[in-house]
């Protein structure tokens, strides 16, 4: 562990600190304002998408309403997809002559970049075709990522809002939501970024592979396509797949240390500022303070825990002659180092982006039990655009409740009591996901189908099962990649376990937005639990980490931790 490592970190943080306020007021002006910013630009582009959709931007809906349009819409997208990736050999854009993909991995594909998971089962650069990279999966990036943002601002009214002058109980208009965060937010970003990645030396061509020969006089085959564009979206918006196989640790997909820099940044940029848009939504800016700090706590308890890990090396070589001084390089690129890949796996975990730098299968047991547990905590450290503050104003519920048994009152939240109707609902959100996750663990776990597809036995062998399904299920991405998820049996699985993670854990979601909008506000007394302080912000780190704990820790002690200790002793499976 070195200085250098110590302040990579530091200079992150505060620059996630630095943009979370501008950018949460830019979006709180973009989605909540009475007039967006750059109208004669943005304006104009925005208006043209609503007439060519057919949608009355004043029109609001109720959450059942607001909810359909989601389930359509993205019901329609992963169609159009998965037509799209099968049909691939007949359309143009397809300089590399590669095959129409088939039924199952097509199935897995679209249903991953519908929901913001962006899984690959796939090697990027031969098996996608340049139209498929565009027209297919970067279209998901854009619009998964708007939809999240769209059911974070749904929960949010829901818990802000008042009912209108004539009783109607709205949460906005989903598809308002969804174009302006691609018009407002995710377009101009992406712009900036992906032009600021070709000056680092992003590939950003149409051109067809090329052949070359090496020094030493063998052939290769060098991969391009129109990478910088896609790399912008897929980190602004959380989504995390790699153009090519390597993804991040691939220099045509991040070719510094400084755009590596900004993979990061960028990553939990939109997630943190999030925060601020739902302080000014609620009318108490130390409240979306306390959230992001419950969310940052939570961070850097993961990065100590990682880069610790990491810089100590392989428990397993402890006792060996080996020269562990620079920490564990296995699966890492030597231009990033140990500080630099633990950064990224923390901070791709914790925002549900998948991106990866350095392969989490090679990391320590340790090292690799923190971005599994980023994931199992619900994907609500920052988490996915939209995605980590509706999940954690879900935990938020939960600790308000919590709070409410303690003082023996019925509990508030900004003023608005939480009643049975709202505790079912979070609690069924709260346990989809170890139902997904664990299920589908022990069946593929027993099955001859499931456990051929490792690449390792022991307990290392389960968790590239678990980490699989809970990656899927947590809409990450991410993998111990020696798990050959390319079959049959995987492909629908964990199709499905993504389906499940994102919509059956939406549904809830926007069920008590529907559910809170409708209720009186009660006035502030001496026994409002606040929700603005670091008492607050302590309670909603443990309920996380207590509903986490209490759900994964078995089978993390079946994995990781076994595995630790049976490194340091020796044991080899």
């Amino acid at each position: 562990m070195t200085t250098i490592g110590w302040l990579q970190i530091a200079i992150f943080f505060a620059a996630v600190v630095a943009v979370t306020k501008p950018l949460g007021v830019y979006m709180f002006r973009v989605f909540e304002g009475a007039a967006q910013p750059l109208p004669r630009v943005l304006g104009r582009f925005e208006r043209l998408l609503y007439r060519l959709s057919g949608v009355d931007p004043t029109r609001e809906q109720t959450w059942k309403a607001y909810t359909l349009a989601l389930l359509l819409f993205s019901g329609v997208s992963l169609l159009v997809t998965y037509v799209l990736l099968r049909l691939q050999g007949h359309l143009p854009g397809n300089p590399q002559h590669l095959a129409g993909i088939e039924p199952g991995l097509a199935f897995n594909t679209a249903a991953s970049f519908d929901t913001n998971t962006n899984w690959q089962s796939y090697s990027g650069e031969s098996t996608m075709s340049y139209l498929s990279q565009m027209a297919a999966l970067a279209w998901h990036n854009f619009t998964s990522a708007a939809a999240g943002i769209g059911v974070a601002l749904a929960l949010a009214r829901g818990f802000t809002r008042r009912p209108g002058p004539d009783g109607a109980k709205t949460l906005g208009n989903f598809h308002v939501d969804l174009i302006r965060g691609i018009v407002y937010v995710f377009l101009p970003l992406s712009i900036v970024f992906g032009l600021v990645l070709v000056w680092q030396g992003a590939v950003q061509t149409f051109s067809p592979y090329l052949d070359v020969t090496t020094l030493e006089g063998a052939k290769q085959t060098l991969a391009f396509g129109p990478v910088a564009s896609q790399e912008a979206i897929k980190q602004l918006g959380t989504n995390g797949a790699g153009f090519f196989n390597a993804n991040a640790a691939h220099p045509f997909e991040n070719p510094t240390p400084f755009s590596n820099f900004l993979s990061m940044f960028t990553i939990f940029a939109v997630s943190s500022a999030l925060t601020y848009t739902y302080g000014r939504m609620a009318r108490d800016q130390r409240h979306g303070w306390a959230i992001w700090g419950a969310m940052a706590a939570l961070f850097v308890v993961g990065v100590v825990v990682c880069y610790g890990a990491e810089a100590h090396g392989n428990p397993a070589y402890a006792h060996l002659p080996v020269d562990q001084s620079a920490g564990n390089m296995e699966g890492k690129e030597a231009r990033f180092g140990v500080s630099a890949s633990a950064l990224y796996a923390t901070a791709t975990t914790d925002a549900s982006c998948g991106a990866v730098n350095a392969m989490h299968d090679s990391f320590t047991p340790i090292g690799g039990l923190v971005p599994l547990a980023n994931i199992q905590l619900g994907e609500v450290v920052f988490g996915g655009t939209g995605a980590g503050l509706y999940g954690m104003l879900l935990y938020v519920v939960l600790t308000v409740f919590i709070a409410g048994l303690m003082v023996g009152r019925t509990p508030e939240y900004l003023g608005k009591k939480i009643e049975g109707r709202e505790m079912k609902l979070a609690m069924l959100y709260v346990l989809i996901f170890p139902i997904l996750v664990l299920g589908f663990t022990a069946w593929s776990a027993v099955k001859p189908y499931g456990v051929s597809s490792l690449n390792n036995a022991g307990p290392h062998g389960l968790m590239e099962i678990l980490y699989a399904y809970t990656s899927g299920a947590g809409n990450n991405g991410s993998a111990y990649a020696g798990l050959n998820a390319n079959t049959l049996w995987y492909n629908v699985s964990l199709g499905l376990d993504m389906l499940g993670g994102r919509f059956l854990m939406i549904v809830p979601a926007l069920a008590i937005a529907g559910s809170m909008i409708g209720k009186k506000v009660v006035p502030p007394s001496s026994g409002t639990f606040p929700t603005n302080g670091s008492t607050f912000a302590v309670l909603l780190v443990s309920v996380v980490v207590i509903v986490g704990a209490l759900t994964f820790f078995p089978a993390l002690s079946l994995g990781n931790i076994l595995e630790h200790y049976a490194a340091i002793s020796g044991k080899v499976f």
